[in-house]
């Protein structure tokens, strides 16, 4: 049974999972029947769990889980449910694995080019927003959370304007900063991933540094960062870490105000054995300390008051 209904007729069934995506007959009789089964509360988590096994093999599973009727709904309801379980912090492991299917399936509309932006007109990340704002350290408020990030890591993922344009406008920033200061280190991981991808965007940067109090904040969050890992070190992390610093290198203001700020174990061997084998890395924190060791003339409109110590 076609989940997209006759009043689209045959042409998106073939063109969404046709002879040409890889898909046998059957395959494609399963996919459309957990999708149909999305709608109704009793069959659903099944549905949810199975249809997000198949979302790496099925290249069209997002604009077909987008044009099917009541899919999306059900999607949201899902997560909407489980706003009550996190404040107070409630959430089960059965939960959270559950509202992650759904999640992933999300994760799947997100990174398709043709779901993309319907997804964002639909303001749809912004349902996600309560789950990053959670701070409960247990095992399924971590899950929900690194779930969670990977539906906006895979929005930036691909440094498209219309999503940073997009994210600009709500509270992604502050959200990724908290998580970097207090999550685990594979959430502080993504989490940095997406403020380093909004940075690498000249829009990005710009609204980063177009207030003292932008800069600062990430500023003391990267500065914090960098201390911690002097002491549990993890390439992974440094690694992004050092590129938002090298990214903001490139903005005349930020680069003032990094001349006083940057942590000091950044110009030292602090990490040396740690960016050993990682040339990439190294090349950027040499890149970043030779771009504060420029001698260009200060602009003299700039006026930036000196950060204070960390």
């Amino acid at each position: 049974m076609n989940p997209l209904g006759n009043a689209q007729g045959a042409a998106p069934t073939q063109r969404f999972l046709g002879s040409g995506s890889g898909i046998t007959n059957a395959e494609r009789d399963k996919i459309y029947t957990w999708i149909i089964e999305l709608a109704n509360p009793d069959t659903r988590e099944n549905a949810l769990l199975e249809l997000s096994k198949k979302r790496e093999s099925v290249p069209d599973l997002a604009p077909l889980l987008w044009n099917s009727f009541g899919t999306v709904a059900a999607l949201l309801q899902e997560i909407i449910n489980i706003y009550p379980a996190i404040n107070p912090a409630t959430l089960t492991a059965h939960q959270s694995n559950r509202v992650c299917n759904a999640l992933a399936l999300l994760q799947c509309v997100a990174s398709h080019p043709e779901t993309r932006s319907l997804f964002l007109a639909a303001h749809i990340p912004l349902y996600l927003y309560p789950f990053l704002q959670t701070v409960s350290k247990t095992r399924p408020f971590e899950y929900l959370r690194l779930t969670s990030l990977g539906v906006i890591g895979a929005l930036v993922k691909t440094d498209e304007q219309e999503v940073i344009n997009f994210l600009l406008t709500t509270e992604i920033i502050p959200l990724c900063l908290r998580i970097m200061e207090s999550g685990s280190e594979l959430s502080k991981t993504v989490a940095t991933f997406i403020l380093q991808k909004i940075l690498l965007d000249e829009t990005g940067l710009n609204y980063i540094c177009q207030t003292y109090e932008r800069f600062s904040h990430v500023a003391m969050i990267l500065g914090k960062m960098v201390i911690a890992l002097a002491k549990e070190q993890s390439a992974r992390l440094l690694k992004h870490v050092i590129r938002c610093y090298l990214r903001l290198s490139d903005n005349p203001r930020a680069r003032e105000a990094l001349r006083q700020c940057l942590p000091d174990q950044l110009k030292d061997q602090t990490f040396a054995a740690c960016l050993k084998d990682d040339k990439s890395t190294k090349h950027w924190l040499q890149q970043l300390l030779s771009n504060l060791e420029s001698t260009a003339a200060a602009d003299p409109r700039i006026a930036l008051p000196p950060l204070a110590a960390q």
